[in-house]
């Protein structure tokens, strides 16, 4: 089904590998294309409660193939806040979990900072790249990251296209890091642990309601969580968490 990424569910995660790493899977659109699909399917399975995505081989990813610059990129977004190229990663209703193996850098970097954790491996490298090839910040990454690491780190890191270590990534707030020694699994039982001791149902609707908050008042994201305060009381995961707590048991959330 996949050529240029993997895709499995295991233990409530859903892992999407990038897979071009003679590459250093380098970003295509088919890889593009491929990445949408398997967040598709893991937003609508319910054996997947969170998703990880990480490269093959030694690196993340390079950003956007050189080679293909000149070819047709056919992708069409719209005006809506939620629709552009990556900000749609904000609308699923799972946690996102990337995990940068290895180098990043460019377009993986825009596709990156959508995502809601960002782990790295330490000693990894990354770069905004984009100055120091004559272009300009892509793919909303100019509106994120100042939101991640504030304006003035934002600015040093677009303007000056400098490469930074992992150590550096996670001072500035942009990463946590991660000993490169199985890191693939450590992210994925973080993710794990978090989507078993939490609600999914609570986790979807927090998510939601940060992201929104974006473009709302302060009245409009209190009027959205009276809503959604009243609708959580009705909710199975409501029951079992008051249920589970009262009885001093491990939860066993179903997300509805």
């Amino acid at each position: 089904m996949y050529e240029e990424i993997l895709y499995s569910v295991a233990d409530l995660v859903a892992t999407i590998t990038l897979n071009r790493p003679d590459r250093l899977n380098a970003w295509t659109p088919r890889m593009e294309a491929e990445v949408r699909a398997a967040i598709n399917a893991a937003s609508n399975d319910e054996n997947a409660r969170a998703i990880v995505i990480t490269g093959a081989g030694r690196g993340f990813c390079a950003g956007y193939d050189m080679s293909l610059l000149d070819v047709e990129d056919k992708f069409v977004g719209n005006n809506d806040n939620f629709g552009r190229r990556f900000s749609y990663l904000l609308t699923v209703p799972k946690p996102i979990f990337v995990a940068i193996n290895g180098a990043i850098a460019g377009f993986a970097l825009c596709f990156g900072v959508f995502g809601d954790f960002r782990y790295m491996a330490e000693g990894a490298k990354l770069t905004t790249a984009f100055a120091k090839r004559g272009l300009i910040a892509e793919e909303g990454i100019a509106w994120m990251l100042p939101r991640l690491i504030g304006t003035p780190n934002a600015l040093d890191l677009l303007c000056s296209a400098r490469v930074i270590e992992a150590k550096e990534a996670e001072v500035l707030g942009l990463v946590r890091t991660l000993p490169a020694e199985g890191f693939l699994a450590a992210v994925q039982e973080i993710a794990r642990e978090m989507v078993t001791a939490a609600s999914p149902r609570s986790i979807g609707v927090i998510k939601r309601q940060i992201y929104n908050s974006y473009f709302q008042s302060l009245a409009e994201a209190c009027e959205m969580a009276d809503a959604e305060s009243q609708a959580a009381g009705n909710s199975e995961d409501y029951k079992e968490g008051v249920a589970h707590f009262m009885e001093k048991r491990s939860p066993k959330f179903t997300g509805r």
